[in-house]
């Protein structure tokens, strides 16, 4: 079974398009380095009325939005090959402005996860 990376950010919407190019660009690097995919999504239907919405469980400020993505695997060795891999990238470190990101990356929510079902 393939392995993947997710994670939740809050991005403001006056960021969004900052956030995509660099999520372009990273997602390009990812696939390099021999991820399976790599997707990024921006939040549409929040508000939902069953569940805990993302706004609320991220603390979405006014202004903000959701992203929900996603990168796959062969499985988490191959996880664990590709990221040590990216992190030596150094057009990644260009991209990479701790003080200069499109979002607050301390609100960033992101675990590795093993597929249960692949339907």
């Amino acid at each position: 079974m393939n392995y993947v990376d997710g994670y939740v950010l809050p991005v403001p919407k006056k960021n969004l398009a900052a956030y995509r190019r660099i999520a372009q660009k990273a997602g390009k690097i990812w696939r390099e380095h021999g991820a399976l995919e790599y997707r990024e999504s921006v939040g549409d239907d929040l508000n939902v009325k069953w569940g805990v919405p993302f706004p609320k469980q991220m603390r979405v400020k006014p202004g903000e939005t959701v992203v929900f993505a996603w990168v796959v695997y062969q499985s988490r060795k191959h996880r664990d090959q590709v990221n040590a891999k990216v992190m030596k990238d150094p057009r990644l470190a260009k991209m990479i402005d701790p003080k200069a990101m499109p979002f607050d990356c301390k609100r960033m929510v992101y675990g590795g996860f093993k597929i249960m079902v692949d339907a």
